[in-house]
């Protein structure tokens, strides 16, 4: 095990972007920054790209979506992640990930390289699936309770 590169853990802040229609595709969108990092109008700008870029196709190419999900913005110490998660089948949520390191010119092979999340995107993604549980997985599902249903921000 190399400790030289377990970080120690502070809490990062988290900030409610609106929500995003993309695609017919209903997204929350948060930010999640490290220290001295902030989410400027090029990332964002990013981020919707690479929602109806990247993201939209494999939606259609998996099929059974619900039509929501949620997006999480991140300027890490290290790199910008782009996390896109769509939820299909009434109870699976799937993923799609931008990451690329600040000195890099390219972004990460995702594939080659398959990230699920850092303990703060964990987080956020462990409020979103308490969301839709309380919210979609009931006998009468309730779409815009999930929408309305946002993170802590103080949990990350």
């Amino acid at each position: 095990m190399n400790s030289e590169t377990i970080e120690i853990y502070h809490p990062r802040g988290v900030s409610n972007l609106g929500q995003w229609d993309i695609g017919g595709l209903k997204l929350k969108v948060y930010g999640l920054v490290a220290d001295n990092k902030k989410i400027d109008e090029p990332m964002a700008t990013l981020a919707q790209s690479f929602v109806r870029q990247e993201v939209l196709p494999r939606v259609a190419d998996e099929g059974d979506e619900n039509g929501m999900g949620f997006v999480i913005i991140h300027p890490g110490e290290l790199g910008v992640s782009i996390l896109a998660h769509w939820w299909i089948q009434g109870s699976v949520l799937c993923q799609h990930i931008y990451r690329k390191l600040y000195s890099a010119t390219e972004p990460m092979d995702t594939v080659k390289r398959p990230v699920i999340a850092c303990v703060w995107e964990l987080v956020l993604m462990n409020a979103e699936q308490e969301a839709w549980r309380k919210t979609m997985m009931k006998g009468e599902p309730n779409p815009l309770g999930y929408m309305g249903a946002w993170a802590d921000f103080e949990a990350a």
